[in-house]
């Protein structure tokens, strides 16, 4: 995989490590430099950096581009830790594993005890908590720290396919599921807090940036915002033409991402008094396949770039700006189900049905 190799025709990239640091013979995550056939190949020759043939370091990994084998099925997943410093992932062989970012990204714990697979997770505000939406109708809580289980939510009737947390305010996480509800969750209480009626399976939820709506997203190509204070659909964002399998709010609050099944990901203006037509823009070059994976989206810190996760097996990322594909990624063999930026450096996060999660540098977004 190529992660510095932007369609506009970047040089490739070789491993320049970081001083003082080598991949280990046994290392859980994988230095990568090349690409042949699908297979991704671990270099053999290591360039140090200055020397010719060096390619300058955009970020703090390992390597140019990690490989993260450990996972026993396909992997729905992954999501960076607030800060960047940890990720986890997790999916079909009901695992949550907690990997480090930095180093040779080790995996520093795996949390088992869901009955399914695992279609949705995200940390905590303050990252002492993971959550995760399961197959098994459960919403669960998992301690960062000592790797337990420390509370199930129970109420859905079907697969929870999405989980999401406020981002301040109340300990709230809401869930969405194939029983045709949104839940409404507080950390501190055993029973759900509110409940939400829609019609049609719900596929993804998230808040908006002041936790007082929730978005979600299902089989009836709308996207909904659901005021939690008026307890009415405040929101309705028509324009897709298939399933939304994904929704994401800028780190601001003011847009949301949506990756649907038409092929689209649309960003909608969700500030107040925003006008009628609150599609601004609309993204294309990625594929949803026959599989029909729940492909998730996300935006990179500072709102310039989004991604998506694609079954095509590419990793893409758009510029918000001009609408343009700017990377189209190799590398993974089965769909990308979710890519993730990290929080703070020009690093991508995927994960796929191949069962891998790679990691890779990509060059940071200048404007002039």
């Amino acid at each position: 995989m190529d992660f510095q190799k932007p369609l506009a025709g970047v040089t490739s990239m070789s491993i320049v490590p970081l001083p003082g640091k080598k991949p280990g013979k046994d290392a859980p995550g994988m230095a990568i430099t090349s690409f042949s056939s699908g297979v991704f190949k671990s270099s053999s020759q290591i360039i140090p950096a200055g020397q010719q043939g060096s390619v300058p370091r955009t970020s703090n990994l390992m390597s140019p581009n990690m490989l993260l084998n450990g996972h026993e099925g396909e992997v729905y997943c992954g999501k960076f830790s607030s800060d960047g410093s940890f990720l986890a992932s997790a999916g079909f062989d009901r695992r949550i594993q907690l990997w480090e970012t930095y180093g040779e990204c080790e995996n520093i714990s795996t949390m088992m005890g869901h009955g399914g697979a695992i279609l949705d997770l995200v940390f905590s505000s303050d990252d002492s908590v993971i959550y995760t939406a399961s197959s098994d109708k459960s919403v669960a809580l998992w301690d960062t720290e000592s790797s337990q289980r420390i509370k199930k939510f129970r109420g859905h009737e079907n697969i929870v396919n999405s989980c999401a947390v406020a981002r301040r305010g109340p300990q709230h996480v809401c869930s969405g599921s194939d029983d045709g509800t949104v839940r409404l969750w507080d950390r501190r209480q055993k029973a759900c807090v509110q409940k939400f009626e829609n019609t049609y399976q719900v596929l993804s939820v998230t808040f908006n940036d002041t936790a007082d709506v929730i978005f979600l997203g299902g089989i009836d190509n709308i996207v909904k915002g659901w005021d939690l204070r008026k307890l009415e659909a405040s929101m309705l964002l028509s324009g897709h033409t298939d399933t939304v399998t994904g929704l994401s709010v800028s780190s601001d609050g003011s847009f949301l991402l949506s990756n649907a099944m038409d092929n689209t990901l649309r960003m909608w203006d969700i500030r107040p008094f925003a006008p009628a037509d609150r599609c601004t823009k609309i993204f294309t070059g990625h594929q949803h396949t026959f599989e029909k994976n729940l492909l998730r989206c996300s935006w990179s810190a500072d709102g310039r770039r989004i991604t998506g996760g694609s079954g095509d097996r590419y990793v893409h990322v758009w510029d918000v700006n001009t609408r343009q594909l700017v990377y189209k990624l190799p590398g993974h063999t089965a769909s990308v189900n979710e890519t993730a930026f990290h929080p703070t450096e020009p690093i991508l996060l995927s994960v796929g049905s191949d069962k891998k999660i790679f990691l890779g540098e990509i060059l940071p977004c200048v404007y002039s």
